[in-house]
């Protein structure tokens, strides 16, 4: 249970900077050229999160992937694993974000 808020804060931080980046010309026309805009990408990141960090995936095979919270624990840092693939990586990287593991920073 203690691995929970190492993989919800740097999301959470992210989304909650999204508004700030937004005041900066340049940034805001990236997210709305990529993604539609402000409300989009927030949606998009969580949609991508809720779909797949409770999956089942990031384990051999069901029985490793463990029962209720362990196997949810697996899915979520596999979903962590692969945020350098995602599309909106980029904006995380604005944001301050440096790992699951580390700090943001301003």
């Amino acid at each position: 249970y203690t691995q929970v808020p190492r993989i919800i804060n740097p999301i959470v931080l992210c989304i909650k900077q999204i508004p700030e980046l937004m005041k900066d010309t340049n940034i805001r026309t990236y997210i709305e050229d990529t993604f539609g805009g402000q409300e989009d990408l927030i949606k998009g990141i969580l949609a991508d999160f809720f779909r797949h960090g409770f999956d089942g995936s990031g384990a051999d095979n069901f029985f490793d992937a463990g029962s209720c919270i362990d196997g949810r624990l697996t899915s979520a840092w596999h979903w962590c694993s692969k945020l350098e693939k995602k599309p909106y990586y980029p904006v995380f990287k604005l944001a301050g974000f440096q790992s699951f593991d580390g700090d943001f920073q301003k």
